[in-house]
């Protein structure tokens, strides 16, 4: 069994440029678990599966893991149900089905690889057996180009699918095809190649690079790998699920958190000072409740979070744990703009509450913008603001598009802006998840961007420039 850090080293070590592939199998490779169970499991709750065609899939899913068959039969049973829709509505059911559930199963220390290959100027493939449907999405999200992906592909006919597949499924010594079609037309070498995959079934496309990875692999590739020498590297599996220590450790701190915000809001009341209250409750609850779940904060840049307030504190968004972690960082003399659903989450309704943050309707501009009034009138007065300029979390690292209300916020009252970037909270409460997992979470704290001198026409230009400052501290983290 080979590690991580020796496998960066044969990146590191291997010829430079767009002619070595990094070429990456989808599911059990790049993703934990499969993606087409996510489907079935989809179709399953919205009773879209008939009797005949579940028993259809059932008899040919045995014959595939116990009898060895190709995913042929399952692949055509499942396409044949297709058929009749329409290929704009299959994209957006990957889309919602990515965002619910398959972003989650994302190996985080898969991204460090591709950083790797893509640093050492390696063209990155996926190549997959499953449909575009499954595997877009996924490739969008690692920056993988749409046209760098080899997947099986259903037959379209006026936009509607036919039922049919274009060609036979990419699986075994058909994928290991594609990808040597793929390399001729790119002008890439295969020997010089890279190839990852979990399962026996690739072993053809392993065989035909000069650097076959097995990545996660299962029991019969573990071998394969073992007798011909290959590297072998199991990837940490994302947090999943609620033990019962993560959902004790979870309910508790969401009861010391409220506590400590019904222990500052009477320290307000007794001093008559809800800045005070919410002061004193800013420099131990976050830290409490983090502790509780056995999270720990590592900040680099604490400095910066110090060296020019007031100031409006921007943060890249994946996880509800990101208010515990900004917390824990600003501390004091800070309030907040949220988005108006988090009133009613009784997870924010206490620090809601207590910092008097302003909430915003985003379906109605107007209020919005009479929303945003108060928040610059805080700013003026000394207080700082927490904003995610995303406005809504992500379901993976990757990096939503800024929107422009924290900014002129910062503009109009001539204070700077303070990026934080937080690595990994992601990895230890994902985006809908209600249990927190403990670990470490790694925060950069940027230095400070002033905006004086910034007006309307230029705007744009300093959205892209804060926020290229996010990308690459977070490109950074996976190298």
């Amino acid at each position: 069994m080979s590690d991580l850090r020796s496998l960066h080293d044969d990146i590191a070590a291997a010829v430079p440029g767009p002619g070595t592939l990094a070429a990456f199998d989808l599911d059990g490779t790049l993703i934990s678990g499969y993606s087409a169970s996510v489907v079935y499991r989809d179709r399953l709750r919205r009773f879209d599966i008939s009797v005949a065609e579940l028993l259809r899939t059932t008899g040919a899913a045995v014959e595939t893991r116990f009898r060895g068959a190709d995913v042929s039969n399952l692949m055509r049973i499942g396409v044949e149900s297709l058929a009749g829709r329409m290929e704009d509505e299959m994209q957006e059911w990957g889309q919602r089905l990515f965002r619910q559930e398959i972003a989650r199963m994302i190996f985080s220390e898969v991204r460090g690889l591709l950083a790797a290959h893509r640093h050492a100027g390696h063209r990155v493939v996926m190549a997959t057996s499953a449909t575009p449907y499954q595997a877009l999405s996924v490739a969008a999200d690692l920056d993988i180009d749409a046209e760098d992906v080899l997947c099986t592909r259903p037959a379209v006919l006026d936009g509607m699918l036919t039922g049919k597949l274009e060609s036979p499924p990419l699986w075994g010594p058909a994928k290991a095809e594609a990808l040597r079609e793929y390399a001729e037309k790119h002008g890439a070498v295969l020997g010089d190649s890279f190839a990852y995959s979990n399962g026996a079934e690739d072993v053809p496309m392993l065989k035909s690079v000069g650097h076959p990875v097995a990545l996660n692999p299962d029991r019969k590739l573990a071998a394969t790998a073992r007798q011909n020498g290959w590297p072998s590297v199991n990837l940490r599996p994302p947090e999943s699920g609620a033990d019962p220590m993560s959902i004790a450790r979870t309910t508790t701190a969401i009861g010391a958190l409220m506590g400590a915000a019904a222990f500052g809001v009477s320290a307000g009341l007794l001093t008559q000072n809800r800045q005070t209250g919410a002061n004193l409750v800013g420099s131990f609850g976050p830290d409490l409740a983090l502790a509780i779940c056995g999270i720990n904060v590592r900040i680099k840049g604490k400095e910066n979070a110090w060296s020019a307030r007031p100031a409006v504190f921007m943060f890249n968004h994946q996880s509800s744990l990101d208010m515990l972690v900004i917390g824990s960082v600003i501390r004091r003399d800070v309030t907040g703009v949220a988005k108006k659903e988090a009133a009613r989450d009784p997870r924010f309704i206490p620090v809601g509450a207590l910092l008097d943050v302003a909430y915003i309707d985003r379906a109605d501009s107007t209020k919005a913008r009479a929303a945003l009034r108060p928040a610059v009138e805080k700013l003026q007065s000394g207080i700082s603001i927490a904003i995610a300029p995303e406005g809504t979390r992500s379901p993976t690292p990757r990096l939503g598009k800024f929107k422009k209300g924290g900014f002129h916020l910062a503009m109009q009252a001539g204070v700077p802006i303070v990026p934080i970037v937080i690595h990994n909270a992601g990895e230890r409460m994902w985006r809908n998840s209600l249990v927190a997992h403990p670990g470490t979470v790694d925060v950069d704290v940027l230095a400070p961007v002033p905006t004086e001198g910034w007006n309307l026409a230029d705007l744009d230009r300093h959205v892209d420039e804060v926020r290229t400052l996010f990308e690459d501290c977070l490109h950074a983290g996976h190298r």
